[in-house]
């Protein structure tokens, strides 16, 4: 399996894809087996972060600069919140795959991976 791969679409932007999952960055949507996944803008966005850079983790203080577009505050869970619902989301539409992994006290790597079962 690859773990997420990047191609060109149509000379416009760019699809990345990991086993069922595809993040189309240029149309801004995501498809689970060909299915689109309903997000919200900062989910997406969190995604496509976190996509970018498989098996790679990110900390929470570069994803809150990527994604909200400047420094976190101090004590700010917004990242955590989002995190979780992008997860929900994912995991209702694809229930036999995991996506993201918490490295706690640190961040998030977005690790694909078929469950056992």
């Amino acid at each position: 399996m690859e773990a997420a791969r990047s191609q060109p679409d149509d000379g416009v932007g760019q699809t990345l894809s990991a086993g069922p999952l595809e993040v189309r960055l240029d149309q801004q949507t995501v498809l689970a087996d060909g299915r689109g996944i309903v997000l919200t803008v900062r989910e997406f966005h969190l995604l496509a972060v976190l996509a970018s850079r498989p098996e790679q983790v990110v900390s929470r203080e570069e994803i809150y600069d990527l994604v909200w577009g400047g420094p976190m505050p101090e004590q700010d869970r917004s990242v955590d919140v989002y995190i979780s619902k992008l997860r929900h989301k994912l995991e209702a539409s694809l229930p036999h795959w995991t996506f993201i992994q918490t490295h706690i006290g640190f961040g998030y790597c977005f690790s694909p991976k078929p469950l056992a079962g």
